[in-house]
């Protein structure tokens, strides 16, 4: 099996329960509260592990009490951590609200995550060397993912870009992108084209493909998903589920294409494992405590 190395975040979550979104100005009572191993690249590289794959993390932590516990899961899981450095400060947090219809509100203090540089891809080279996949987010400086995906091209890798939390990229860092796999709202800020039906989708899409992109996977939440290249569009339904929390679905999404591609699997038998374990995350609370590994995914009626 090809390997893969995830660069990217590493969060602690603390999550907590509400009735109903708050609204500006208000204060609610919360139910239960939680600490939670996440951050979107320590999700996918737990996603991946978990789902069969030989996977290395590139990131960083703080030397707290965080750090430890976010590094200890990883392990756990089998994910490779010789790369993952310990920073002096605080780990990266996430403070996430979730209400009874399973949405949630995120907001990120990137900690020791914004404090992964140029210098440090070149000291992890050997990650990106030994794997086939990079599978990069946007929870680390944005030069550091440039230069990630550079080097990664250079050394002839296929690379998955998962534009979350979404900015508005350079086409730089654009062209160096084989496979980008963002939300409708992350392609809409992408490609600048609003969307609202299918035809908006294959337009924007189409402005990331002129840029260099050479496949998009639009996630379109409980809907399904839609794979477009330049001369292919193929929509693939969504599976029913009970969802409870929404947290890390896209992330599991992810993680869960990238080892379906690294065993040679066809988009589309890739993007049928990639649904069906994202549909699965949704039915746990939680980020990585929500993640399913394969006799979850093996053992579940669908």
């Amino acid at each position: 099996m090809e390997k893969i190395c995830v660069i990217g975040s590493l969060n602690m979550d603390l999550v907590v329960n509400v009735c109903e979104m708050p609204k500006k100005g208000q204060t609610l009572i919360g139910s239960k509260f939680r600490e939670i191993p996440g951050g979107k690249g320590g999700n996918q590289a737990v996603a991946a592990s978990r789902l069969g794959g030989d996977v290395c993390m590139i990131g960083k932590v703080g030397n707290d009490g965080f750090g430890e516990s976010l590094l200890k899961q990883l392990k756990a899981d089998n994910v490779n951590t010789k790369y993952v450095q310990v920073e002096e400060g605080p780990s990266g947090v996430a403070l996430i609200t979730v209400d009874e219809n399973a949405e949630n509100a995120i907001v990120v203090s990137p900690g020791a995550n914004f404090k992964l540089t140029e210098t440090d891809i070149d000291k992890c080279i050997d990650a990106i060397k030994e794997s086939a996949t990079v599978v990069i987010q946007l929870e680390t400086p944005v030069d550091t993912i440039k230069y990630a995906l550079e080097k990664s091209k250079e050394l002839g890798k296929f690379t998955i870009l998962n534009p979350a939390p979404a900015v508005k990229l350079s086409d730089d860092i654009i062209k160096n992108v084989d496979l980008l796999t963002p939300n409708e709202t992350e392609l809409e800020i992408l490609s600048g084209v609003s969307i609202n039906c299918e035809d908006d989708i294959k337009k924007a899409a189409n402005i990331m493909i002129e840029k260099g992109v050479k496949q998009l996977i639009v996630t379109l939440g409980s809907k399904g998903s839609l794979y477009l290249d330049k001369d292919t569009m193929e929509f693939k339904k969504s599976y029913k589920v009970d969802a409870v929390d929404t947290t890390a679905a896209g992330d599991s999404y992810t993680g869960a294409l990238s080892v379906a591609l690294s065993q040679n699997k066809s988009i589309d038998e890739a993007m049928d494992f990639a649904s069906k374990v994202g549909a699965l995350c949704v039915t746990k609370v939680g980020a990585q405590t929500s993640i399913p590994n394969l006799y979850d995914l093996e053992n579940y009626k669908f």
